[in-house]
């Protein structure tokens, strides 16, 4: 996953709203979101190179996602998929404190990573770049993507418009949030971050929706938790070049 915005605590019927997108090589195989067959409690799509999710919510209550930090580093230094920490926390019956805390131990053993965690009650953010760090997260919107929480990305703004106009609309206007979603302008350079991937990748990697021959936006997230525990997931898939591939809709009451 690499671009989030949320809302948590912002609305009194819903504790929490989310949308999102994730971007990875095209040549990277991954199942659309669906109950897993090995773990029925889990709902997300699946990483098939490394088993793990980049998003998913659980049966029972619980939602977490994960998002790489933009710095270089050698694969070799990073054995542990990121998608193991999401996976991880729908299994567990930590809350989110004590589980982000307790990763304090390995997270050198992950790649650079964002991890946000809901237990049905908490909301916890935790991250490894450029030290660890845990912390509970603030009622209001928020947004993340390949740096520190709430880092001012023109991204990151674009997608936090888009989860306001969202809720403008009471939740009913999906389309025009997927719309959003697939927003594929370029942010102008003088507020482009420098990550170190020089000038013409940063460029490319600034608009929400990203398309290139290898690498771009496969697949746009809205999550919506009602005060009932009520919880709909919506996931809209994308093929290389940014055309939809499919639509999948969940709606369950958690235990």
């Amino acid at each position: 996953m690499c671009l989030i915005a949320f809302a948590w605590q912002a609305m009194p019927d819903h504790p929490l709203l989310m949308i999102a997108n994730r971007d990875e090589f095209y040549a990277r195989q991954a199942a659309p979101m669906d109950c897993w067959d090995d773990q029925p409690q889990i709902l997300a799509g699946r990483d098939l190179s490394a088993g793990g999710t980049w998003l998913g919510v659980s049966r029972n209550g619980r939602l977490a996602a994960v998002t790489n930090v933009r710095v270089r580093q050698s694969p070799s230094a990073s054995p542990k998929s990121r998608g193991e920490l999401v996976t991880d926390f729908l299994q567990s019956e930590k809350s989110a404190k004590p589980f982000a805390d307790a990763l304090q131990a390995e997270a050198a053993c992950y790649g650079p990573f964002n991890l946000l965690l809901w237990d049905g009650e908490q909301m916890h953010y935790a991250g490894n770049t450029p030290e660890f760090r845990s912390t509970a997260v603030t009622p209001g919107l928020h947004a993340l993507s390949n740096a520190a929480l709430d880092t001012d990305w023109p991204k990151a703004r674009r997608a936090k418009t888009a989860l306001s106009a969202w809720i403008a609309s009471r939740l009913r206007d999906e389309a025009g949030t997927l719309e959003a979603l697939n927003d594929r302008g370029l942010a102008d350079d003088e507020n482009l971050p420098q990550t170190g991937v020089g000038l013409d990748m940063e460029r490319t990697l600034s608009s929400p929706f990203i398309v290139t021959p290898t690498y771009g936006t496969r697949c746009s997230s809205l999550i919506r938790v009602d005060s009932d525990r009520q919880i709909q997931v919506l996931e809209q898939r994308y093929e290389a070049g940014g055309q939809i591939s499919g639509l999948s809709r969940f709606a369950f009451t958690a235990s």
